[in-house]
């Protein structure tokens, strides 16, 4: 029995006209998808392919040329149903001027929170986030990660049911990734729901259940990710030690690729893994010690790359 649906779009078209001449743009074209209730949903795709368009036609923050959306079975038109939203934009706008305290207790008035309420709110967030010791600072003396830090804040502050995080990891250093992946998966182990885009596609890959992949306005792959990647393994990486020059010769004309590490450890890579038995032998009749053997299967990455390149093939078909 699927999940219910938290977030619905409906053959979604948005057309711009710009220019004196009024050229026609047409930015999204027939989007469609479903965020099922408690998952993180990965909506990605390249630069200018419709994404930021698609979710601010979601936020009513500009209205579809055709098609629709739904937050939690109603129309997205349904101030209820947008009050159990929070988004934390690609590019957050914060005033500089303010303080992280003043900025959240607007953000708390503007959803209706009351004063005690959005002062605790505020403070537990800034301690989850790790930013209270800033609690004093202007908002426009923050680095970029802490301000990113502080969007996720305002985005959290009513307790929203459903997320919708446009480059959330935009800003942050690879520890600040990490606990921004952990508080999301804290968030989704107490029932949230979230739509996630982001051009770190291996975040997206370790987060999402399931993704839709858009390119020039469009859906190109759409569903669970076990269903979309390429079960098989691609290739698999040997590192050995202990590599005799006939040996490395041997390698060369037998594998896919083989280089040296360092001065004692080999990697020979090996397409598919039908191959990997008959190189182990032959490494260990020539006195070589296996160090790994690593298969490595498809990823997100490698599926976007895929579409990407399909989807050029097709237009020079046509």
């Amino acid at each position: 029995m699927s999940r219910e649906s938290v977030l619905e779009v409906e053959d979604l078209h948005k057309t711009f006209f710009v220019g004196f001449m009024r050229k026609r743009i047409e930015a999204v074209r027939g989007v469609s998808f479903a965020v099922q209730r408690g998952e993180i949903f990965g909506f990605i795709g390249p630069n200018g392919a419709g994404k930021t368009t698609s979710i601010k036609m979601m936020l009513q923050l500009i209205f579809p040329t055709r098609g629709q959306v739904k937050l939690f079975g109603q129309s997205s038109l349904n101030p209820d149903a947008r009050r159990r939203l929070g988004y934390l934009p690609e590019n957050p706008y914060i005033y500089s001027y303010l303080r992280p305290l003043e900025f959240l207790d607007l953000c708390g008035q503007l959803t209706g929170m009351d004063r005690r309420q959005r002062r605790q709110r505020a403070e537990a967030l800034l301690h989850r986030l790790g930013i209270a010791h800033a609690v004093d600072r202007p908002i426009g003396r923050l680095s970029k990660g802490m301000t990113q830090r502080l969007g996720f804040c305002q985005a959290l502050l009513h307790e929203p049911e459903l997320l919708i995080l446009d480059e959330p990891f935009s800003g942050l250093d690879p520890i600040g990734r990490k606990e921004i992946r952990d508080l999301l998966m804290e968030l989704k182990a107490q029932g949230r729901t979230m739509l996630l885009t982001s051009h770190v596609l291996s975040d997206v890959e370790l987060l999402s259940e399931r993704v839709g992949i858009v390119r020039q306005g469009r859906i190109v792959a759409y569903g669970a990710l076990d269903d979309l990647l390429r079960p098989e393994v691609r290739r698999v990486e040997v590192e050995l030690s202990d590599v005799n020059p006939i040996l490395y010769a041997q390698l060369e004309r037998a594998t896919q690729s083989v280089q040296k590490l360092d001065e004692n450890v080999t990697l020979a890579v090996v397409e598919g893994d039908e191959g990997v038995p008959s190189l182990l032998k032959m490494a260990l009749d020539a006195g070589a010690r296996v160090l790994a053997v690593t298969p490595h299967r498809e990823t997100l990455e490698d599926l976007f790359v895929r579409k990407a390149v399909a989807e050029q093939h097709e237009r020079r078909e046509a």
